[in-house]
This record gives C-alpha cells, structure tokens and sequence, in this order.
C-alpha cells in the first residue's frame, strides 16, 4: 500500500487534516481529509498519465510549507514516485519564478488554489494543469520496499515518523525540508491519525493554539 494510502485511508472524509495560516498575508486555509484527497489524487493521475511516474520513480520536490506542497507530496507518493529534493527527475516541482532542470512544474501557492494563468518560463503551471485531472486515483500497488523519501522506503518512512501521540493536532512552523522538515511536519502527525496546523511567517501563535486546539508543538 502506498505511503498515502497508508496515511490516509483510516481518517473520516470530512475530518480536517491540514490548515495553512500565512500571519503576514493574514489568510488562514482550512482542507479536509476529501479535499487534501482529491488534491493528491489528481497529482498523482498528473504525474502518471503526463510524466510516466511510476513505483520508485524520482519526483524533485523544492517548496515551501504550504497545503499546496502537501497534494504534491501525497500525490506523488500515492503514484508511488521518491521524492527527492533535487537531482536527476522526472518532474521538479518548484515555487513561482524559480527554476530547475529537466521537466519543471511551478505551483502557485495561491491560498485559494488560482492557477497562475499557464507556463511560463519553461515552467508547466501545474495547478492549472492537475485540476483537469480524476478526483480518485486507481494506480499499482505500491510495495513498502519502495523508495518515498530521500532514500528511505516507504515502510522505513512510516517507521521513523513515529513518535507522537495518538490523533496529535500539531502546531507547526517548521521548514517542509526533505527528509526531515517533511517527516517532522506533515507524515508524523499524520501517522497517528490526527492533524497539521502549519504556520507561516508566524506571529499569533498563542491563538492560533487557542483557536485551533493544538496539542503538540514543533517549532523553527
């Protein structure tokens, strides 16, 4: 079973999973486990039906902390693809006006999911492609002997993100750094079946713990 899957699957469709403050922006993004579903799954078909990805296949991730990165993350383990953070890949996912090399897919980053209008600078626009894509992804099995993180395996992955306590509501401002940004932030409190609160340029922490019920901490 995949890495999503795996990740995924026990938690009730209209449980919220990840919500996304950027404090100087001043947004707050709240996502259910449907809707980070649905993202990850057309990720996942984008990935396979336009790039080939398949199990162990390198996926080069280089974003920010944000609900965007997470449909990326998930729906590049959900194709069963490695995800590296730079390197030889089959797609490179990067934030608007950066570039890589290879095939280049720039994610918007919007807090309301915009696309940004198509390509631009050799760049596919990625959220504008991957909406026309399946909300339900029906791919191979994936083996946890399989490459998902750095080098790490998915069942190896699974095994090191754990730690926290059971249904953790996490609170965090860490950097979405691969390998352990990534497991720290977004698989470990997932792993237990809980929730991610993650913070940008952050500034109201004590209420956003009030606000949104947080039990644990992880901050830069």
């Amino acid at each position: 079973m995949s890495l999503t899957e795996t990740l995924l699957r026990p938690l009730p469709s209209a449980k919220p999973l990840i919500t996304h403050y950027d404090d100087a922006a001043g947004t707050r993004v709240e996502l259910s486990v449907a809707t980070v579903r649905n993202w990850a799954a057309k990720t996942a078909n984008w990935l396979v039906e336009e790039h080939d990805v398949e199990p162990g296949t390198p996926v080069a991730v280089q974003l920010p902390a944000h609900w965007q990165t997470a449909g990326v993350l998930l729906g590049a383990w959900w194709a069963g693809a490695h995800v590296i953070a730079d390197g030889p890949a089959a797609v490179t996912f990067v934030a608007p006006g950066e570039s890589a090399d290879g095939t280049v897919a720039a994610v918007s980053l919007d807090p309301m999911g915009r696309d940004l209008g198509g390509p631009s600078g050799g760049a596919a626009d990625f959220v504008g492609e991957a909406r026309l894509f399946g909300d339900d992804f029906f791919g191979p099995s994936v083996p946890g002997s399989t490459l998902a993180l750095a080098g790490m395996t998915v069942d190896e992955v699974l095994t090191v993100a754990k730690g926290l306590p059971e249904g953790t509501r996490l609170l965090s401002t860490l950097a979405w750094t691969i390998p352990d940004g990534v497991l720290a932030a977004l698989v470990a409190p997932l792993a237990t079946g809980g929730s991610l609160v993650q913070v940008t340029n952050p500034s109201r922490l004590d209420s956003h713990r009030t606000a949104e019920r947080t039990t644990v901490d992880r901050l830069a």
